[in-house]
């Protein structure tokens, strides 16, 4: 099967219905996606598929075949990269543990809208759980790496 994961081509031999999430961490080593609920209700598993958030835990792996998948660990070298710096700079993680599904929701939020309203950020972040709380801080980082107009 083949998959494209953070611009990179993979070919691999798979189970068609494995979850694309374990494909990621157990097939290609790719662990900043983490593991949650496993029903797809808690967004730490979160990744893009063609910029669109989606439950990789929940998913299975012939869904994204020939599709784009973009992981946290292919933030580094794309505009998206302030938005981790401002998550940084807030202060954001606590525990830390569902922060990459955090920042791969913002992301698809912003490639579908670059200037999004409070209302709709929260709308947007609302399917992606913080057991620490701290969603005033996101809140914060996104609205400030909107106004810097870092992507």
């Amino acid at each position: 099967m083949y998959i494209n994961v953070n611009e990179q081509a993979y070919e691999e031999d798979l189970d068609p219905d494995m979850p694309i999430l374990w494909v990621l961490r157990d097939v290609l080593g790719l662990t900043g996606t983490k593991y949650g609920c496993g029903k797809g209700l808690c967004g730490a598993c979160t990744i893009l598929i063609d910029d669109k958030p989606i439950r990789s835990c929940s998913v299975p792996v012939r869904f994204a075949e020939a599709k784009k998948i973009h992981t946290i660990e292919g933030l580094e070298n794309t505009p998206y990269r302030s938005l981790q710096e401002a998550w940084i700079q807030e202060q954001v993680p606590q525990c830390g543990y569902c922060q990459s599904g955090q920042l791969m929701n913002a992301v698809g939020l912003l490639k579908a809208n670059p200037n999004p309203s409070e209302s709709e950020i929260s709308d947007a972040m609302q399917g992606n759980i913080c057991r620490c709380g701290t969603y005033p801080r996101i809140l914060k980082a996104l609205q400030s790496t909107i106004e810097n107009g870092a992507v």
